[in-house]
């Protein structure tokens, strides 16, 4: 067996997380299994992510880079890998590479970079494939079914049509992408569900490893498709949370009046109009609050498959070797700055800070809790770091090992975050972050500056505050460090590209 960690990497989807639950008064999202990784390692509390959006923020775990650096700007560019990517590395470097979920990060799947497992292109629906039916049939199980609660879809424009959900009725998930804008009661087993599914296929395979005399270092990375909605949840899980008991999300009732354009964008029914949030929101928050708690739910299923997977590493005797990670790619902005569903192009914090913990016995203390500021843009290099290889090229993150080891560790003191737009927009953001203050560059809009201490959840905007002059000035100084487009960094033929929107 070799001396070289194994590596188990696990990745949520778009994760109601910043604001939520304990932070505005309200009950606890139950996360135990990552809460207990955390505790045998270190939980980042101020951890973000390089861009708030799946496409281009899975490419950035991949790569190292930012977006404007791998060039995977929005949503199934699909811009070719001219970029090293962590898989490869190991690869070739002795590793077996075992993937198992959603895709999402450019052309191909994970197969095309020394990859086994279950991996299809783009977003997918893992419901319609042979390997779910498969794990259906050895397990006993029937279809994944649940009744429908509430659409975001409007009812006369898209779903009937397209994928005959009716609320009230029960609704198999059989679309190409499996990202309905909806939520509803399962009404098949928990067992059902994808992340069910793909922590099975981990589960198995980490038996079958263990089972060798001599294996070869293994890198496993599961990514889930939640708790991205749709919101599909047993009863007994939505039960752990009283929607009465969540108090009204402090942004929520926003009229967006110091705001940039952009937050004002919102296509979900019955909440927007013509491509525009309305105001006031025609939900009532006692809806949404209905909203949140399947989305909280949702959160606890998905940690339940995710602690299958480490319970499974720590039965077999594999966990005292192994790195584990466990992150999501972005946030959600469920609720949010005037009531949105879903995301867009703004970048609030709820949108940009992620979960982040790690665990690995060898090197990093237990019970530690960083405030540092990191970014998914450092989880590659991470990975590399520990299996004692890097990136040939250069890349905009550091690996988080010495910061996880030595508290006297250097570190940034700021830190990027970027976009491109999202669906048919395109805007070019560019957020910079310190521990307290926050400032937005927004093309063409309005620009963004809070004090994230005593505004955390960014109703002021100070930009034309003029007793915020020097600090202003002091954030840009610092923005234009990161190497941005905000300096001319990005080449101007791909930025004229971007501006009229010809990179989609």
């Amino acid at each position: 067996m070799s001396d070289r960690p194994n590596i188990l990497f696990l990745l949520n989807d778009h994760q109601t997380y910043y604001g939520h639950g304990e932070m505005s008064g309200g009950p606890k999202i139950q996360r135990p299994h990552f809460k207990k990784l955390a505790s045998q390692g270190i939980e980042f509390s101020h951890a973000y992510t390089a861009c708030p959006l799946c496409g281009p923020a899975r490419r950035t775990l991949l790569t190292g880079l930012y977006p404007h650096n791998h060039r995977e700007l929005k949503n199934e560019v699909n811009f070719p890998f001219d970029k090293e990517t962590y898989l490869d590395i190991l690869g070739d470097n002795g590793y077996d590479n075992y993937y198992y979920g959603k895709w999402h990060a450019g052309p191909g799947t994970a197969h095309d970079h020394q990859c086994e497992g279950f991996s299809y292109p783009n977003y997918n629906n893992p419901l319609t494939k042979p390997e779910y039916r498969a794990y259906l049939k050895r397990k006993g199980l029937p279809l994944l079914k649940a009744r429908i609660v509430r659409s975001f879809w409007d009812l006369e424009w898209k779903v009937p049509k397209e994928y005959g959900m009716q609320i009230g009725k029960e609704y198999t998930p059989l679309s190409l992408n499996y990202e309905e804008g909806a939520f509803g009661i399962m009404t098949t087993p928990l067992e059902t569900h994808e992340s069910f599914f793909l922590a099975n296929l981990a589960c198995e395979k980490l038996k079958e490893i263990s089972q060798l005399d001599n294996h070869k270092p293994f890198n496993m990375r599961v990514d889930f498709w939640g708790p991205h909605m749709p919101y599909f949840v047993t009863q007994e899980l939505l039960d752990l949370y009283n929607p009465e008991e969540i108090p009204i999300h402090p942004n929520f009732e926003s009229d967006l009046s110091n705001k940039p354009e952009i937050y004002k964008f919102d296509f979900y029914y019955p909440i927007s109009k013509n491509g525009r949030l309305l105001y006031p929101n025609p939900l009532p928050w006692s809806e949404w609050q209905k909203v949140l708690a399947i989305s909280y739910a949702h959160n606890t299923l998905i940690d339940q498959a995710g602690g299958l997977i480490l319970n499974t590493l720590e039965r077999l005797g594999l966990d005292d070797n192994t790195l584990v990670i466990w992150t999501t790619d972005h946030g959600d902005g469920l609720a949010c700055h005037g009531g949105h569903f879903d995301k867009y192009s703004y970048m609030p914090e709820e949108m940009l800070r992620i979960p982040l913990a790690i665990k690995y016995p060898k090197k990093i203390p237990s019970g530690q809790v960083s405030d540092n500021l990191v970014s998914n843009i450092d989880i590659a290099p991470t990975i590399l770091d520990a299996a004692g290889l890097s990136f040939k090229n250069e890349v905009d993150g550091t690996s988080l090992l010495p910061l996880c080891s030595r508290e006297d560790h250097e570190w940034r003191e700021d830190l990027m975050c970027e976009t491109h737009g999202h669906h048919g927009q395109t805007h070019i953001g560019r957020a910079i972050l310190t521990k307290s203050y926050k400032y937005i560059f927004n093309y063409k809009d309005m620009d963004e500056l809070y004090d994230l201490k005593i505004d955390p959840y960014e109703l002021n905007n100070l930009i034309y505050d003029d007793k915020q002059k020097e600090l202003l000035e002091n954030m840009k100084s610092r923005l234009n460090k990161w190497r941005s487009i905000t300096n001319d960094e990005m080449d101007r033929a791909t930025l004229r590209k971007i501006v009229s929107g010809k990179i989609q």
